[in-house]
């Protein structure tokens, strides 16, 4: 199976709007439509969608935020469409997205922030090796960060 994360364009905007996660996860994650409008307030942000065999399945949305405290690369959104779960491609895309962060911005540590009610999530990024780190972001999700 092939793999790429492409840069949202005009030409993927459109497919990347219409991706959803399934009902039981709505909850959890912003939609695609909320993550490219902050994109466009926030420019650390960088919109990525996310392709197997050349066929869209899902979304990510990451950063570089440079602070007094260190300076953070955030996986702050991922979501793999509803019509693609259940066969792997959290795994390989997580996976993916891990290895493209960690070359673009030589970075030591990955940070994500999750809902401690979606167990789901959790099971897949303690899986890549993320732990919880005691703290809370700005939207009282936990955050979760990875040693790379």
């Amino acid at each position: 199976m092939s793999i790429e994360i492409h840069d949202v364009t005009q030409e993927n905007e459109r497919a990347i709007l219409k991706l959803s996660v399934a009902k039981e996860q709505k909850g959890f994650i912003e939609t695609p439509q909320e993550c490219l409008q902050e994109a466009k307030e926030d420019l650390h942000y960088h919109p990525v969608g996310l392709y197997a065999d050349s066929k869209l399945v899902g979304f990510a949305m990451y950063g570089y935020f440079p602070n007094e405290d260190g300076d953070q690369v955030w996986l702050d959104r991922f979501l793999i469409d509803a019509n693609f779960q259940g066969k792997g491609l959290g795994k390989i895309m997580l996976q993916a997205l891990i290895k493209k962060l960690t070359n673009e911005f030589n970075c030591q540590k990955i940070y994500l922030s999750v809902y401690e009610d979606n167990p789901g999530a959790i099971h897949l990024y303690k899986k890549f090796g993320f732990e919880f780190n005691g703290e809370l972001d700005v939207h009282n999700e936990k955050v979760m960060v990875k040693a790379v």
